[in-house]
């Protein structure tokens, strides 16, 4: 966990831990193998997944734009990193809708 409350933090300091966690939490096992534990920007099925699985169904917003708008903007937030962590890149997603009350 600490090791994700980190890497969160690395784009906002302030990012609550309780957060974190229940984004770790939902993840659960998807976790633990390394290709799921990352999200690729570049793999459109990945985006779309993202879209569907985390924004839709998690978040709630099932407006397609909407959610593609903030997947690529957390693709480009994160470009800098070769491998971008999914609790990270989710916490950035759900921040930029304004849902992470809703977690």
């Amino acid at each position: 966990m600490a090791d994700h409350l980190a890497d969160v933090r690395r784009y906002d300091a302030t990012a609550d831990a309780a957060v974190v966690e229940r984004i770790v939490k939902h993840l659960g096992v998807a976790l633990h193998g390394r290709d799921s534990a990352l999200v690729s920007c570049s793999d459109e099925k990945e985006r779309a997944r993202v879209r569907e699985k985390w924004c839709a169904k998690k978040l709630g917003i099932t407006d397609r734009a909407r959610g593609d708008a903030a997947v690529a903007w957390v693709c480009e937030t994160m470009a800098g990193d070769a491998a971008k962590r999914r609790v990270t890149f989710y916490f950035l997603v759900a921040k930029h809708l304004g849902k992470l009350d809703a977690l």
